[in-house]
Parts: C-alpha cells; structure tokens; sequence
C-alpha cells in the first residue's frame, strides 16, 4: 500500500451525533462507539474507556456527526482519468467517444490510475464502499490493473468483471475464470467479486445465458444495465424467459422499464442501482427513487461516471431527493410537496440499502454490533453545517459536502483523518493522471 494506514484494535469514539440508519434512519446524540479488530462491538452513552487504557485508542467526537460510510453502488471508477470530459454531451455521444474511442485506447496503465484515483475520490468523500463496474477488460493485463489499484488504495470494493461495450473479442470467460482464482479466493474479504455483462438490453439472448450460467458457475453475483433497448425492450421479462432472473442480482438504471418490470425485480429479490445526476443530465428518463420506493425493491445510489457528473455522494443523495420532488412520485403526475421519498430514504439509500443492493447488508451500511466498522466523521460546527439541531439528518444529506469530513475508517482502519487522507503518495498519483489524462486526450484528437 501507498503507506501504512493507522489501525487501533480498540478504537473509541466519544460523544458524537450518531446517526445510525437501519432499521430506518435514526439520531443518537452524545453517543459513543466502541470498535474492536474492525467491527462495531458497542453504541452509547458513558462507555467505559479512556486514554489510561491499553490498547484504547479514543476520539474525541464531539462536535462531529459519526454515520455509517456511504455506499456507491455504481461506479466506472477506471473513468476517474477522464474526469468532465462529457460533461455536455447526450447518452450516444458519450457511447461513442468514452466507451467506443477513449476506452479502446486505456492501457493497463491508465486503468491502475484511474482506479487508483477514482478509488482514493471515493475515500476522500466518505465513499467506503464502492461497485466499480469495470467494463475495460481488454486484456488480463487490464484486470490485474484494475483490481491492484483498489487493493493499494485500501477501499471495500465489488469488483465487477465487465466487457468493453463494442469489443466482443475481449468476452473471454477464461480470463473471468483467472481473475475469479488469482484475486477473489474468499468471499470474506475487503474486495470482492461480480460479473458486468452487456445483458439482454443489448446483446443478444444466447450470449446472454453464456453469461448468467458462468456468473452461477463462478458462485458470483450480477450487476448489469437495464433499459428498453434495441435487443430487449422488456430486457427483466428477457431474463425470466430464460429462467435467468436470480436473487441478488443488482439492476442500473431501469429509468424506461414499466413497472410491470419493476414488480419482477421485486419478486426475484433484485434491487437497483440509481445514478440521480447522470440520469437527469444524460436524459434516461422519469427519476426513479420514488417509483423503486413504491414497489419494494432495495435501492442503492452510485456517482456512475466523473466524465459527467460529480463523484460524491452528497452530491448524488441530493440529486435523487430534488428530483423525486420534481413530480411528487416519481411518475409525472404528482404535485410538488407531495413527494414519497424524503431526505432519510436518501439516507438510507446511501448506505444500508445500497449495502443490501450490493449483497453487503449483513456486513455494513449501518451500525448493529457486530457490523464491520466502516464510518464517516463530518465536522457539524462547519459553516454550511451548523446548526444542525433541526434536523441532523436533512443537514447531511441537503448541505454537507466533502470537505466536512474529518475522519473515514474502512474496517476501523483511519484512511482520513483531521481532513487529510492518509496516504502517502497522493502527489505522485495526481502527477500520474495528469499524464495520463493528457496522452488520452492527445491521442483523440
């Protein structure tokens, strides 16, 4: 790793305005909470433990409001290089130019660095978890890249193994199979595994199970796009023709898809990924947060793609609760104030359920006993901040913003604190995108 992060086997948070979110968001103030060998072992008031006690590391959190570490549940991180490149551009021009000119032309090189950048943005915002849908694996060589850069940057990631869009000669289920034996050997384990598909919007049905049968193959689950698209236009009513649609699979997007759809992801124990600020900018469709609310079906939040939108989650929890408001329901024909989907739904879909969404809900999302500590610090005396007697909750989710962050611990190691990101390379990663960014841009042009 880039340096060797600080990691207390008993840490001690005292006095902070917990925010716990499951089973529904909920406010603690002046609660401490105690973390031992990475997990959460106690929340409350008057813990014992201070500074005389051996091997008790103790935060003074007063003053800091102390919630679970988000969760994005769909990112490209490797696109962390290509940062505002489509900031104007519709949904085909990005297709074309990202995924079909600039990403033919990532080598394994510029992968590890997007990667690692991307992977250390995520850190820095208070991202502990992310899916990084990685559908750059031209070559091993681009695997390998990919996963070492979120081994080095110390992030919880769902790795999901994807195909370039437009290069069917790179669908190689060996090279699936390789990456599957050499980097995910225990599911038990900081980083973890999924298959990315084209899937049946796009590509036709035999391919289609090819790919189902070797996820199930490799015990892994699926993350895929779904629309009304050129092959499927009911692409959930493709699969369950199939005898494809599996529990645990994790759908992106689905701004197009009827709710009949909808109610078939529900009833096969799916969730969906939502990516608020893409999809307003890149015109996918009517907002979705308050449709998925309706019919039951777990929902995570993802930044998608910096090409296009900003990379955190404030900014993303704030894009999903404007626009369910734009109609009330999510379907068009509410009226404003009347919306479904409040601020600690946002929450929630932020952490816990995006947790559940990634098949990680028993691990983290929120702050049960027993939950691996992965926890965000944000400074509540800040400007943009304070007061937040009202309502703590409201006040993270419509105003706070990265730079309130003092501390993130992924497995109660400290990988922020006091503002700053504890790791040691961090110039000589941004000297490298720089570099990166530019070869790109050069060679497209």
């Amino acid at each position: 790793m880039g340096t060797e992060r600080h990691h207390s086997p008993r840490l001690l948070l005292r006095g902070g305005l917990v925010i716990d979110t499951a089973p529904h968001p909920v406010v603690h103030p002046h609660t401490d909470v105690l973390i031992e060998e990475g997990r959460i072992a106690a929340v409350g008031r008057g813990l014992p433990g201070d500074e005389t006690d051996t091997g008790l590391e103790v935060i003074d959190a007063r003053g800091l409001i102390v919630l679970p570490g988000f969760v994005d549940a769909h990112r490209h991180l490797w696109q962390a290089v290509l940062r505002s490149a489509a900031v104007d551009e519709s949904l085909d021009s990005y297709l074309g130019r990202i995924l079909g000119d600039l990403s033919g032309r990532f080598t394994p090189a510029d992968v590890y660095t997007g990667n690692l950048l991307g992977a250390l943005e995520c850190l820095d915002s208070g991202v502990t978890t992310v899916q990084d849908f990685s559908h750059v694996q031209y070559t091993p060589e681009h695997s390998a890249a990919a996963v070492e850069a979120l081994e080095e940057a110390g992030i919880r990631a769902v790795f999901g193994y994807g195909y370039p869009v437009f290069d069917d000669t790179a669908r190689r289920a060996d090279w699936v199979r390789e990456v599957r034996a050499r980097y995910f050997p225990s599911r038990d384990a900081l980083l973890t595994m999924a298959l990315a598909p084209v899937g049946p919007s796009f590509a036709p049905p035999e391919t289609v199970r090819e790919d189902w049968l070797l996820a199930r193959e490799l015990g892994l689950p699926i993350a895929v796009h779904v629309t009304a698209g050129p092959v499927a236009m009911q692409p959930i009513t493709a699969l369950q023709e199939q005898g494809l649609l599996t529990t645990g699979t994790l759908y992106v997007h689905g701004n197009s898809l009827p709710d009949s759809e909808l109610r078939l992801i529900a009833e096969s124990g799916g969730a969906v990924a939502i990516t608020p600020a893409i999809e307003a900018s890149m015109r996918f469709g009517a907002p979705m947060a308050g449709r998925l609310r309706r019919a039951g079906i777990p929902t995570g939040l993802g930044a998608d793609a910096v090409t296009s939108a900003p990379g955190d989650m404030f900014s993303q929890m704030r894009a999903a609760l404007m626009s369910s408001h734009f109609d009330g329901d999510g379907n068009g024909d509410g009226e404003a104030g009347t919306a479904t989907v409040k601020a600690a739904d946002v929450l929630r879909m932020a952490t816990a359920e995006g947790a559940e969404a990634l098949g990680l809900g028993g691990e983290i999302g929120s702050l049960g006993i027993g939950k691996r500590a992965d926890l965000v610090l944000l400074r509540a005396d800040a400007l943009n901040l304070a007061p937040v007697a009202h309502d703590p909750i409201g006040a993270v989710v419509t105003a706070a913003h990265p730079g309130n962050i003092d501390t993130v611990l992924v497995d109660g190691r400290a990988v922020k604190r006091e503002g700053r990101l504890v790791y040691g390379e961090l110039g000589s990663v941004l000297d490298t995108a720089h570099r990166s960014a530019e070869r790109l841009a050069a060679s497209a042009s």
